[in-house]
């Protein structure tokens, strides 16, 4: 297999556990360096190990840029800790060099929480996530099957929505142009998708019993998820990745 496929082929669960320990052991490093650098971090192990539309990766973190200047810039004016020497001063109001490194950390921690967040969810199959979890990490096949058919009737719950909205605008109805009146005309969204929606699960739930599934546990799948040398080399890089930032950013601060 390329290398460039190693990270879209890589155990969900396994994916799945490490991007979960990197965020928490983040969460516990208040200096800007460390996301800093792991966020760099994971741009480079991205264009090494995997095939992503970068394009869309940008445009997937334009509002995640805004959220880091949001935080930047609440955590500089609303700081309860303004102790450390002065950096600058205008017009009465100081930045520290405290405030000035805590906002950073903060901006910085969005990038990096919101870069794992894309390497997982862009790489990751979302039944094979699932089907993952129920056989590495015993997740309930109820729970399980229940989130992959409500994941699989999504597309058909937008269309319906979509169909209904022309089907009213049709007839004259939703055309309302006060807001409030808008607010309260959703009901007739609302409520047709809802009995459809009822209607579907009932129908899947019966064809899942009429095929003998009962939401026991079990030992044989159709489709094995596996776990091999590849899957714990990656992992083992990206734990690396994370302590080599960590001890870095710990170096810098």
């Amino acid at each position: 297999m390329p290398i460039k496929m190693w990270l879209h082929d890589m155990n969900p669960s396994m994916k799945f556990i490490v991007v979960i320990v990197s965020m928490l052991t983040l969460a516990w490093f208040f200096n800007p360096w460390t996301p800093f650098l792991f966020f760099i971090g994971i741009i480079l192990f991205q264009a090494v190990f995997s095939q992503l539309n970068w394009r869309l990766w940008g445009l997937l973190m334009i509002p995640i840029a805004f959220t880091a200047i949001g935080y930047l810039w609440t955590t500089i004016v609303f700081a309860a800790d303004t102790s450390g020497e002065i950096l600058f001063s205008w017009n009465g109001w100081t930045v520290t060099d405290q405030q000035w490194e805590t906002s950073l950390s903060l901006a910085f921690r969005v990038f990096a929480f919101s870069a794992m967040s894309f390497m997982f969810a862009l790489t990751t199959d979302p039944v094979k996530f699932v089907m993952s979890l129920m056989q590495q990490l015993r997740l309930s096949p109820k729970l399980a099957y229940g989130v992959m058919v409500g994941y699989q009737f999504l597309p058909v719950v937008k269309e319906e929505f979509t169909q209904i909205r022309h089907s009213h605008r049709l007839r004259g109805i939703g055309a309302e142009k006060q807001k409030w009146k808008r607010i309260v005309g959703i009901k007739r969204l609302v409520i047709p998708l809802l009995s459809s929606a009822v209607r579907r699960a009932e129908r899947a739930a019966f064809a899942m019993e009429a095929r003998g599934f009962t939401g026991e546990k079990r030992e044989v799948f159709y489709e094995p998820i596996s776990l091999n040398i590849r899957d714990g080399l990656l992992s083992v890089l990206l734990l690396i990745l994370l302590i080599g930032c960590c001890l870095a950013g710990w170096r810098l601060s």
